[in-house]
């Protein structure tokens, strides 16, 4: 599979304009456009069960590549999307981070914040450190007036990171997953954070 990638928008504050992407930088990471090495590594996450488990069954090497391409058309429609994430120190990849809008079908609308690392990332603080970078482009650049992140009710480990880039739970807006089978990943939990909220642009 190759990749292409088009324009998308102008780089902001703190972040770099490459390939015809913003590039945003942190201490030890790179959020970038996707590249053909990463086809095999993400594809390896998305049939690692632990990587998916609050996500669903693992993916094939078809619909793992077939995300890509999509990734790459929504960035270039919209002018954000799923950045993959490099570990700067070493180049490896470590995971996507970014933007998306919400889901058709849920109770409210709006621009979410993801990130999703492979197993070997994990522990480190790269999701936490990600998403400020995420945030700050979703505040900064694309000048968002909310910014919403969703998970499943038991993934405690992402509701952490949403708690430590300054995210507020809003528990009038829990919800079950439409999409979802019955069981763990049909509970969800809503979380938001405000352009001007104390954490929103880092």
């Amino acid at each position: 599979m190759q990749l292409s990638w088009k324009n998308s928008l102008p780089a902001g504050r703190g972040s770099r304009w490459l390939g015809g992407v913003t590039e945003l930088r942190t201490e030890r990471l790179l959020l970038r456009r996707w590249h053909d090495r990463d086809l095999a590594p993400w594809a390896a996450m998305n049939a690692d069960p632990e990587v998916r488990e609050h996500l669903g069954e693992p993916l094939t090497r078809e619909q793992s590549d077939a995300s890509v391409a999509r990734f790459l058309a929504e960035f270039d429609e919209r002018g954000y999307g799923w950045w993959a994430v490099e570990v700067r120190a070493s180049g490896e990849f470590a995971g996507f981070a970014g933007l998306d809008r919400v889901d058709d079908g849920l109770p409210f609308t709006g621009v979410e914040i993801g990130w999703r690392l492979a197993r070997g990332a994990w522990g480190k603080g790269y999701a936490t450190e990600a998403a400020r970078a995420v945030l700050a482009f979703g505040f900064g650049t694309l000048g968002l007036p909310e910014i919403l992140a969703v998970t499943t009710a038991g993934n405690l480990r992402s509701q952490a990171v949403m708690g430590r880039i300054g995210m507020t739970r809003d528990l009038a807006g829990d919800f079950d997953d439409p999409t979802a089978p019955a069981g763990p990943l049909r509970p969800n939990v809503l979380y938001r954070i405000a352009a001007g909220a104390p954490d929103a642009v880092l």
